[in-house]
């Protein structure tokens, strides 16, 4: 049975980090993108980062230069480490699999997801 399991999650005071993990069990990631969502109290689901099988990578503008996306396929598993984290960042953060191996930043572009992971950002 494939399944997705974030991790990582937690509280965080401003300006502070997190480094949030994705192991994917049941089907391996190699030859797939994959990405990070999020999704804010209230709030519709949104576009963190994908990396493609080839370890290109993408980001949302408001995570750009903050956040980066990693790989480990020997691990099976994808990694997303967030710095300078703002209260904006505050969400359930989602690992996604992709259906193809080159992916962006569409919901359409994934198959499955995992649970999430809560990330609250506050002082």
């Amino acid at each position: 049975q494939e399944q997705l399991t974030e991790s990582g999650g937690g509280l965080v005071q401003p300006g502070g980090s997190l480094r949030l993990a994705c192991a994917a069990s049941g089907r391996t990631i190699s030859g797939i993108g994959m990405g990070w969502f999020r999704q804010a109290p209230g709030k519709e689901r949104e576009y963190v980062a994908s990396i493609t099988w080839t370890r290109s990578t993408d980001y949302a503008e408001s995570v750009k230069g903050r956040f980066t996306i990693s790989r480990d396929n020997a691990q099976n598993a994808i990694y997303l480490q967030m710095n300078s984290l703002t209260p904006e960042g505050t969400a359930v953060y989602f690992c996604a699999r992709g259906i193809a191996a080159n992916v962006g930043g569409g919901s359409w572009e994934y198959e499955y997801w995992g649970q999430g992971t809560q990330v609250t950002v506050s002082s």
